[in-house]
């Protein structure tokens, strides 16, 4: 059975650094497009914040380009989002997934962006 563990949130003050981590077990994920999501209590769907390709390549919301990077590390099966420079509106609890075909969400990790 696949596991999606999210860590490394918490409480930054506005413009501060947080580093996600996403720890994938039960699928070998190297072939697959991975995705970093993120949902608000006001919002019914999540949202793709930012995507990794087994080829590296990345795509970001145009609300967080810039500030977040995306990264991988197959031999850890293990997923990673960096963010720089946060905003208050980035306050959310944050998923990853598979993008292609989501399979059952984690628990998330909550992001609080406040001074």
């Amino acid at each position: 059975q696949v596991q999606l563990v999210e860590s490394g949130g918490g409480l930054v003050k506005p413009g501060g650094s947080l580093r996600l981590s996403c720890a994938v077990s039960g699928r070998f994920f190297t072939d697959y497009r991975m995705g970093w999501y993120r949902q608000t209590p006001g919002q019914q769907q999540r949202e793709l914040v930012a995507d990794i390709r087994y080829d590296f390549r990345t795509d970001y919301a145009s609300s967080v380009k810039g500030r977040f990077t995306i990264s991988r590390d197959n031999g850890k099966n293990e997923l990673i989002l960096q963010m720089d420079n946060l905003r208050p509106e980035d306050t959310a609890v944050y998923y990853c997934n598979f993008v292609s075909n989501p399979l059952e969400w984690g628990l998330g990790t909550k992001v609080t962006v406040s001074s």
